[in-house]
């Protein structure tokens, strides 16, 4: 028995090595195409990645076990997740609901898989959307919504849940909780610090995730230690780099400075060291940072670049666009008003742009956002993003770290990493096909020959098509 033992085991071994895995169905079969893997920056080339359904079931080298039902070539192309933006808006009132979904399609036309929408008025839509999405039954990118956000009395927002005690707000949460938000959004234009904090510490509680504007009278830190998961906009990173941030919000309290007033001497008071050590407070908290730098690029220099002829203004809806003179015109009337307003806010946008690399020092998480939608002008769906991480690049962080803060630091911060964020076995086939690398530039993300959607193949064409038909569909309206 002893002298059978040894053969029958080498036996088996022979035959494990001989044996072929068990076939599998796919729905879709990827050959020969680079991965990239945004965790690290590394390529695997020459990959073979299988789909089925809304989920990648397989990715090798050698895929002669995968049935296919649609085989893609994928020579000389890169393969990454999809893009993610995390702060996108749909809003505008009832009789903007149409033009507002037919915004969906345009994020995945430039590669936009899914996006976080940061409140607005007409939140029982987007959560009726999002539900259709999921059940395949609407195109558009995958959803994530705060619902309506959380203010004080009298807001300046339109279709928040406004709050003036503690049990309105408890009241509130408990609205919000029962509508199945995926994230909490807070601002500041009527609430009280006091009750500000309050809520922060209150949804930290309940287990959800929570972003939002920070009031000047706080400091950031305090917002962050208090238990703020997400800072929408830059504005409030560059005071905390303020030497006199603690004064700044004083007298912010004390009604001696507001906003606006308060953003030329936050900028002549700040300091790298300052910031650096703030940032790493916020790191140490895991509080991320949405830039949304793209909006503030656009309004410092409309004075060279009006954007009233951008070809993407044909995929708006006249109602949407009618809704970006305001800020315009707010534009022009401070230039109209202070002679250095155009010179101010240029070097403020820049000053803003170049917090980035402290951030990353920092390690501060960094997720890209946009704050495309109705009232910011010209900040267009699905482009936008593309057009924020060229600034995150211009801004001195590389490709792989724009790459990240878009495709990673998203589903980190809403608790999907599982899902999404890799182009591997058992995650979600969101994916992008590009032709060429973004790691070396980043303006290849727009480079894209095919995009994959909850499983659903669309090449160049479709994307395309995409496109035409929302021109099409606004030139009629505007017609009528």
């Amino acid at each position: 028995m002893k002298k059978l033992f040894p053969a029958l085991c080498a036996t088996l071994l022979v035959s494990a090595c001989n044996s072929t895995p068990e076939p599998l169905q796919a729905d879709v079969l990827i050959s020969q195409v680079d991965i990239i893997d945004v965790r690290t920056g590394n390529i695997d080339a020459d990959r073979q990645v299988a789909i089925r359904g809304d989920k990648i079931i397989w990715v090798g080298k050698d895929a002669e076990h995968i049935n296919a039902t649609t085989q893609l070539d994928g020579t000389d192309q890169y393969i990454m997740p999809g893009l993610w933006d995390m702060h996108v808006h749909f809003g505008g009132g009832e009789k903007l609901i149409a033009e507002n979904q037919d915004l969906l399609p345009l994020y995945l036309a430039y590669g936009v898989t899914a996006v976080r929408d940061a409140a607005a008025d007409i939140s029982d839509s987007v959560l009726t959307w999002r539900a259709a999405i999921n059940n395949n039954e609407l195109l558009g990118p995958t959803l994530f919504t705060s619902g309506p956000k959380l203010e004080g009395k009298n807001s300046i927002w339109a279709g928040d849940l406004e709050v003036e005690t503690e049990a309105e707000m408890n009241a509130a949460l408990d609205q919000l909780e029962a509508m199945d938000v995926d994230f909490i959004k807070i601002t500041d234009s009527a609430l009280t610090p006091e009750l500000y904090l309050k809520a922060v510490q209150e949804v930290k509680k309940r287990g959800l995730p929570i972003s939002g504007h920070i009031p000047f009278a706080l400091s950031v830190t305090h917002v962050s230690n208090a238990g703020l998961d997400g800072i929408e906009h830059m504005p409030y990173l560059l005071k905390a780099g303020a030497r006199n941030e603690a004064e700044i919000s004083a007298e912010v309290r004390s009604g001696e400075l507001s906003y606006w007033s308060a953003l030329p001497i936050i900028r002549a008071n700040f300091d790298e060291q300052t910031a650096l050590s703030k940032y790493r407070v916020l790191a140490e908290n895991d509080t991320a940072v949405v830039p949304t730098l793209i909006g503030s690029q656009i309004i410092a220099f409309i004075d060279e670049d009006d954007h009233l002829n951008d070809p993407e203004l044909d995929l708006l809806g006249p109602g949407l666009k009618a809704t970006y003179s305001w800020r315009v015109k707010r534009a022009a009337q401070k230039a109209a008003a202070d002679a250095n307003e155009i010179t101010e806010r240029k070097a403020r946008f820049r000053a803003t742009r170049d917090l980035l690399p402290l951030l990353d020092q920092a390690g501060v998480t960094i997720m890209a956002g946009t704050d495309t939608g109705y009232l910011n002008s010209y900040i267009y769906p699905g482009k936008a993003l593309h057009d924020e991480l060229a600034i995150y690049v211009d801004g001195g962080l590389s490709p792989l770290r724009a790459l990240q803060s878009a495709i990673l630091t998203g589903p980190k911060w809403l608790g999907k990493e599982a899902e999404y964020g890799a182009v591997e076995a058992g995650k979600k086939a969101d994916l992008l096909l590009l032709g060429s690398n973004p790691l070396e530039d980043i303006s290849h993300t727009r480079d894209i020959r095919t995009l994959i959607s909850r499983g659903q193949v669309y090449n160049s064409a479709a994307l395309q098509a995409m496109l035409d038909a929302a021109k099409a569909k606004v030139a009629t309206a505007q017609a009528q």
